[in-house]
């Protein structure tokens, strides 16, 4: 299965930061189903994950799933801090209907290139899923270099999509892929879409983020793909700044939920303690840049 275009990682909704809030969590499908992303992302780490229990990560992904009802690719993230933990996971999510699962390395002391390569060997043998590698070194804690990454796809036939965002992106996309050789790697771009252009003119096959208007990222790489890169661009340029804005570091869950909630998909923009709340000083900069994007695109859906 090959994984190419936009894929949008799906936030998890609360009621005022306390139950899951399954209504707003299928809003939030339906709006980035209808932009016309390729597939979905659930439990992803800006889908705040690691505060969510065993029965609710369940209900997040059934919910995920049957809602999506087949109009687009459900990956679900499954990593874990064991591997039978990350098994079971794995497990639960085919189960559930998942179309691919991601996974990071697990953290272990002095893990290597070997014990990553046969993390993914032991996962790809023991449930029959496409594996999303997650490039990530702050979750995992270890770096994957280009040559390792393009082993993983060599000796591991199932593991051939890599979800890359260890910067300089573009720069390890390319070496990736020269690495790979004639083994066909897909690469997303992560870390908010802010290098989506520059990923793609590497060779990147597309994005996977949570960015709160996947109508932009859909345009781009369509336009892209078409061999429309100087309007690709000039729409990416565009809106660079709000991406840029979205994904600042410890504080970009809230306002990408802040986004949302006022997109009308989610009814609360909070996040689980002890997750970050918007303070009056980054609203103000959020009503700016969302003021200055809807100027320059002369757009009323994009919410001021």
């Amino acid at each position: 299965m090959a994984f190419e275009g936009v894929y949008s990682v799906l936030p998890t909704p609360f009621r005022a930061g306390g139950d899951v809030d399954v209504d707003s969590l299928r809003r939030v499908v339906d709006l980035f189903v209808q932009a016309g992303v390729d597939g979905v992302t659930a439990l992803g780490v800006t889908g705040e994950v690691s505060r969510l229990n065993e029965r609710e990560r369940a209900l997040v992904t059934e919910t995920v799933v049957n809602h999506v009802n087949g109009r687009a690719k459900v990956i679900v993230g499954t990593s874990a801090d064991g591997l039978r933990t990350c098994l079971d996971y794995c497990r639960e999510a085919k189960a559930l209907g998942a179309s691919a699962v991601m996974i990071s390395p697990v953290r272990m002391p002095k893990l290597n290139s070997v014990a990553v390569v046969n993390q993914y060997r032991v996962v790809a043998e023991a449930v029959d899923l496409p594996i999303v590698v997650q490039d990530y070194p702050p979750i995992s804690g270890f770096a994957m270099e280009a040559g390792l990454l393009a082993r993983i796809a060599r000796e591991v036939p199932a593991a051939r999509t890599v979800k890359l965002e260890d910067p300089p992106t573009p720069h390890k996309t390319a070496r990736i892929l020269a690495a790979a050789g004639d083994v066909r790697i897909d690469i997303l771009g992560g870390l908010g879409g802010v290098f989506l252009l520059e990923e793609l003119m590497a060779g990147a096959a597309g994005v996977m983020t949570g960015f709160a208007y996947p109508e932009v990222l859909v345009d781009v790489v369509t336009k892209f793909r078409d061999g429309r890169v100087d309007e690709a661009a000039e729409v990416f340029y565009r809106f660079v700044p709000l991406m840029r804005f979205e994904f600042q570091e410890g504080i970009g869950q809230a306002i990408r939920k802040e986004v949302l909630k006022r997109r009308g998909v989610l009814a609360d923009g909070s996040t689980r303690a002890p997750g970050p709340v918007l303070d009056e000083g980054t609203r103000a900069a959020l009503d700016r840049v969302l003021a200055w994007t809807a100027k320059q695109e002369g757009a009323s859906w994009i919410s001021g």
